[in-house]
């Protein structure tokens, strides 16, 4: 598939931010599969995972930016980690993407995985109606719990956060169940996950449960630490999009 580096302007700050398109074979429309990076990473951490698995299925992939990692050495990191900014940058690069591109706009399939998965859940609450599927691994679900867990990523935390709780909240998914439980998205956090404790997924799962008890939020604990199963991920998103049926067991 040939890379194409594409630049959006922003909304927001207008500003132009960059994004990688690959674009499916022929000319029907295909689905589209926007990839997000992790935590300290930027738009080129998941190519090569996830170049051969759109050629694969004969996907369209972004892989947007979102103002880079959120990393102290980022100049942008109070832009990233979450932002509004970094929010509407995706929903920029999709809505450019589905209108300048060959996209089947009813099947829009949404991965992330860490700091990529904690983004995830936050695009289900900030556009739900998006995305027919979402799948988030090992996010992080509440950046106050986590910066006081983790040793290795407070100090980016609180640079990121500007040291405000406030901001934390804003960025953390745990602040838009109601959103989230608008959207189908799938959580798989791995058991013993020694990065992003598993409680992260578990607690925000059952604040959903405990209110919209028949949304299409669902949780898988797998036997494994931070990591992604990419059999599991693309089984998920694949069952969506063909929207095989379940069959009741027989008593």
């Amino acid at each position: 598939m040939k890379q194409t580096e594409i630049f959006i302007k922003s909304t927001m700050d207008k500003t132009l931010q960059p994004s990688l398109f690959y674009a499916a074979e022929g000319k029907e429309k295909r689905p589209l599969l926007v990839v997000l990076h992790t935590w300290s990473c930027d738009r080129f951490n998941q190519v090569e995972k996830f170049v051969p698995v759109a050629k694969k299925y004969n996907f369209n992939l972004l892989l947007p930016e979102f103002r880079g990692p959120n990393l102290v050495e980022n100049p942008n990191r109070f832009s990233a980690c979450g932002s509004e900014l970094a929010k509407q940058d995706i929903k920029d690069a999709i809505d450019y993407a589905v209108s300048e591109r060959n996209i089947d706009a009813d099947n829009i399939f949404l991965f992330g995985e860490s700091g990529g998965g904690h983004m995830a859940l936050l695009m289900a609450g900030y556009c739900p109606e998006y995305f027919k599927v979402i799948a988030s691994f090992v996010p992080i679900t509440d950046l106050k719990e986590w910066e006081e867990e983790s040793d290795e990523y407070r100090e980016h935390i609180l640079a990121c956060c500007d040291g405000d709780e406030t901001e934390m909240e804003k960025r953390s998914p745990k602040s838009y169940i109601d959103n989230i439980a608008k959207a189908n998205v799938k959580i798989f956090h791995g058991k013993y996950d020694n990065s992003v404790p598993v409680t992260h997924s578990i607690s925000l799962f059952n604040m959903i449960m405990e209110k919209y008890p028949h949304s299409k939020v669902y949780l898988d604990i797998f036997d494994g630490g931070h990591q992604t199963d990419m059999t599991l991920a693309m089984h998920w998103i694949m069952s969506q999009y063909k929207d095989s049926k379940n069959i009741d067991v027989t008593k």
